[in-house]
């Protein structure tokens, strides 16, 4: 990744607000109704260009092409990468199940009025009711990847006459996260599925690489399912589970270089109640284990704003860098720019400047369908970031950062 070495750079977690001519591809093909395919990959290609250029213009460093081509959401779209599973209705025992159902935990259990608007009106309760299943050896298609690194590298190669510093990073699902809930039925045990997965998404990730990229993993499971798990099972059981799948994305980075990638943890970061999040320090030892070069976690919405103070007692490795979310997706607020610097600050004093970036708690969009924030408010937010991190930048370095 491009380092702070005389400035605070500025990124983000990945998933933007679709476009609405997008989305009226994506609705489409969510249906099941028919559509162009032509034109889909067309309209694809140039909403990527587009939100690469809003992104430069915004004077993010480090872009993405949005997660404009999931269609299911930042983590479902792998579905259609992988041949070896299927998805089928759950069972009633397993819609009560909290290792094999894809929703639910102690939120939903304290908060159910509220969830059963808000599951509805982000797409959530459509897939509620499944369940996926391994029934068959696990292979990974690079067809979408591979066009997915194209339209990102058409759109920076367009930003950077106007912004030669720009570099761009792709989003893609952590093994913890890819298949929750999974029933294994063709492997053997846990450890022998896990292994496969890895191996799978590890094609994915090294494409990427390959390409001249920087490759973001995203494990909003690895903490969420704590809730789901603790109670009735124990934190024991919770951290086995997280211990093999951490041992399986240290495997799929095998051979890819700890700063060329980032590891996003957050708790779902829905826009919901949260109170059952399990606390930062109970698994910074878990995350840290994880072989890369930089952290994003969320650091702004009042569940977790005050974990910076994790930080002081945990060590980094040199060359590791924090990308904390210091504005929030899950709110229309926009946050001012010396809370922004704030934010900034006062971890960069902690860690050092070299070794803190200006991020976002979570992506706007999880899906096409379920944007946090509206569009205008979006920019405005990733606007004031960028005049955040230059005030933490005057104030750290001693003078202003270039434009």
């Amino acid at each position: 990744m491009p380092d702070n070495a005389d400035r605070i750079l500025t990124t983000h977690v990945g998933s933007l607000i679709r476009p609405p001519k997008l989305i009226t591809f994506w609705r489409a093909i969510e249906d099941g109704k028919p559509y162009d395919e032509a034109a889909f990959e067309r309209c694809l290609a140039e909403s990527v260009a587009e939100v690469v250029q809003q992104q430069a213009e915004a004077g993010i460093d480090i872009v993405s092409d949005g997660e404009f081509s999931k269609g299911v959401n930042w983590a479902f779209y792998i579905f259609k990468r992988l041949s070896g599973i299927a998805v089928r209705p759950a069972s009633a025992e397993e819609m009560n199940d909290p290792m094999a159902s894809m929703g639910g935990g102690r939120d939903h259990q304290a908060f159910p009025e509220f969830y059963a608007e808000y599951d509805v009106v982000t797409g959530l309760s459509k897939r509620l009711g499944n369940r996926v299943v391994v029934n068959g050896p696990i292979r990974y298609s690079k067809q979408q990847i591979s066009r997915d690194i194209h339209n990102l590298q058409v759109g920076v190669a367009k930003a950077k006459r106007e912004r030669p510093s720009v570099a761009a990073f792709l989003p893609v699902v952590a093994p913890a996260s890819a298949l929750p809930g999974a029933k294994i039925e063709h492997y053997s045990d846990e450890e022998a599925y896990l292994t496969a997965l890895a191996d799978a998404l590890h094609e994915e990730y090294q494409a990427i690489i390959d390409a001249g990229l920087f490759v973001q993993i995203d494990d909003a499971f690895l903490p969420y399912m704590h809730e789901r798990m603790v109670p009735p099972m124990s934190e024991a059981q919770y951290r086995r589970w997280a211990g093999l799948r951490i041992e399986a994305l240290n495997h799929a980075l095998r051979g890819i270089p700890e700063q060329r990638t980032r590891y996003h943890i957050c708790w779902g970061s829905w826009n919901g109640p949260h109170v059952f999040d399990v606390p930062l320090k109970d698994i910074i030892d878990l995350v840290l284990q994880v072989r890369v070069g930089h952290f994003s976690f969320e650091a702004a919405n009042p569940r977790h704003a005050h974990e910076w103070r994790v930080w002081e007692n945990v060590k980094l490795k040199p060359g590791q860098v924090l990308i904390p979310g210091v504005i929030s997706h899950a709110t229309n607020i926009v946050e001012h720019p010396e809370l922004v610097a704030e934010r900034i600050v006062r971890l960069a004093k902690i860690v050092g400047r070299e070794n803190v970036m200006g991020g976002t708690d979570c992506g706007f969009a999880q899906s096409p369908f379920a944007r946090r924030v509206h569009p205008t408010i979006m920019w405005a937010k990733l606007k004031s970031l960028v005049e955040g991190a230059r005030i933490a930048t005057a104030t750290l370095w001693g003078k202003q950062a270039a434009a």
